[in-house]
């Protein structure tokens, strides 16, 4: 069954001087234009081609590669926005169409959004919702503490960052857990830290407990002994510094150096960290 806002691979049914017909089995045929079609297309060949509609509420084939098919999440500019909504760029000559009321936010011209794509319900219009949430898993999440996770950056609020995961449900990154660039649309790997009652999700860019702090440990003191013994970094120091060095959190900075100064392998001093030569 042919799918509207899907590749598929159909059928050639007729050529003509603008292009080719494509059978579109229950959606009837449905135009190719030339300008798509591959190189001496013949009745009877076979075609993978996007299906949508045009200016007109026509189906239409293309093989060009949209930013994203219906069910997909993707990242999208408003090219122009007028009295029925905005209009992203999705790839294709047709903009994509956000309902005024399918905005998380009031979209401006020349932003970037983070939107779902669907199928209009009851007619062939494809169309774009920055509401993400609304159209995720609705069932109570079962992820487990630590266990890691595909997110997706599409919003921000007072508290940080909101993010999709797995491409199924929603959870928070806080600002104070945040100590990297982070922007809307950004693809990354996190961790659970947490499923609250509520069903909210919690979440982290590093891996929660000691486990990340063992290998942290392991990174400070092959740079201390790759300095010589001495780095100008400590507990006291900036996170962006810390970050910078190491890729890690204040907090999770100072769990390693408290894991290694109880092992006596570092001591403190005023201007950083050095070796304890005395525990050699």
């Amino acid at each position: 069954m042919a799918e509207i806002g899907k590749f598929n691979t159909l059928n050639v049914q007729r050529v003509v001087d603008f292009g080719v017909y494509l059978d579109g089995e229950q959606l009837g045929e449905i135009l190719l234009p030339s300008i798509y079609a591959p190189n001496e297309c013949q009745v009877g060949d076979e075609v993978n081609a996007f299906i949508y509609c045009d200016s007109d509420d026509e189906l239409i084939a293309t093989t060009k590669t949209p930013a994203a098919q219906v069910g997909d999440i993707a990242l999208m500019r408003v090219m122009s926005i007028n009295y029925v909504g905005a209009f992203l760029d999705w790839g294709l000559n047709k903009d994509l169409l956000v309902p005024f009321d399918e905005q998380l936010k009031k979209m401006v011209e020349g932003e970037q959004y983070v939107v779902y794509v669907y199928q209009e319900p009851g007619n062939i219009r494809i169309a774009a919702s920055s509401k993400v949430e609304n159209y995720l898993n609705r069932t109570m999440a079962r992820y487990e503490p630590g266990e890691e996770v595909d997110l997706i950056i599409y919003d921000e609020s007072d508290l940080g960052f909101k993010a999709i995961i797995n491409k199924a449900h929603t959870g928070l990154l806080y600002h104070s857990e945040i100590f990297q660039p982070i922007a809307i649309g950004d693809e990354m790997t996190g961790y659970v830290t947490q499923v609250r009652e509520d069903g909210k999700i919690d979440l982290s860019l590093q891996k929660p407990g000691y486990q990340k702090a063992d290998s942290l440990s392991e990174q400070i003191m092959q740079k201390l002994q790759a300095k010589g013994g001495f780095l100008a970094i400590g507990d006291k120091s900036p996170p962006d510094d810390i970050y910078d060095m190491f890729g890690v959190s204040k907090k999770k900075f100072k769990q390693a150096l408290g894991d290694l100064y109880k092992k006596r392998k570092i001591v403190f001093v005023k201007s950083g960290i050095a070796e304890n030569i005395n525990e050699k």
